[in-house]
Parts: structure tokens; sequence; C-alpha cells
């Protein structure tokens, strides 16, 4: 191994435990590749990039990370699950605008736009909240 490849290893394993994630070998090989990326991808992304990566272990991982609030998942209408690592500060994760480009597919984070305040009944709680814009991204508006 490189030394900068083992360097990133030695910070990812240090990130994961922090976070109380044990840095398991599929762990730390899925959330190198996770967090690599700077748009949403799905489980059949990480499969084609991790090719001797079993499809249930990667699911695994990704589900962990998203319980430890490392990945946002995203339910933007297509019908497939898709992930994007939570660059937020503390407490943001749960309120932040997701678009799905029609035209493309892509979905991105939009993390400096967030959910409008939605009141509540008496007795309810807002525990999460998902907020997908759908339309024309800028790429392909311009295209």
């Amino acid at each position: 191994m490189h030394g900068y490849q083992e360097q990133g290893m030695k910070e990812a394993e240090q990130y994961l435990e922090a976070h109380g994630i044990k840095p398991t070998a599929v762990r730390l090989l899925v959330w190198q590749e996770a967090s690599q990326q700077s748009e949403t991808f799905s489980l059949a992304d990480m499969e084609r990039w991790l090719i001797n990566t079993e499809r249930s272990s990667i699911f695994r991982a990704l589900r962990l990370f998203a319980e430890h609030h490392l990945l946002h998942v995203i339910d933007d209408g297509t019908g497939i699950q898709k992930y994007c690592v939570c660059r937020c500060e503390e407490n943001h994760h749960i309120n932040h605008i997701h678009f799905n480009c029609r035209q493309c597919g892509r979905t991105y984070c939009l993390e400096d736009y967030t959910i409008p305040v939605v009141p509540m009944p008496e007795g309810f709680r807002m525990e999460e909240a998902e907020y997908v814009v759908k339309g024309i991204c800028k790429k392909c508006a311009s295209a």
C-alpha cells in the first residue's frame, strides 16, 4: 500500500471510530469510496465502484453510515434510494433541500438551502423532513 493510501485508511478508521462505528475492512472500503463523491450515488453505483465486494455488505455499511448521520438517504421519487455524504453542521442534516433533474436523473444536495419551517399540530413532533424539488438542473438547462 502506498503511503498516501495508508494515510487515507488511517484517517478513515479514525473518522468511523469517532462516530461510533467499528472500522471493518468492508466499511473502510465503502466509506473511502463514498467520501470521495461530490454528488449523490446509489447502491448500484457503489457496486460498480467496488466490484469485489458483496452487495449485501455494501448495503449494510451504507445503512450503518446513514444511521450514524454520515450519509443522507434520499428518496427523490425515482424509485432508487440515493445517498450523499453528510457535510452538514450538527442537526442540519434533517432540513436541507435536494434537487432531482428530470432530464439527466442526477440528484443534488442543496446544502445552502433549508426546508422552510413547517408548523406542526399540537402534540406532533417533527424528527425528519424530506424536501425534493424536481426540474431541470443548470447543466441540462444550458445544453
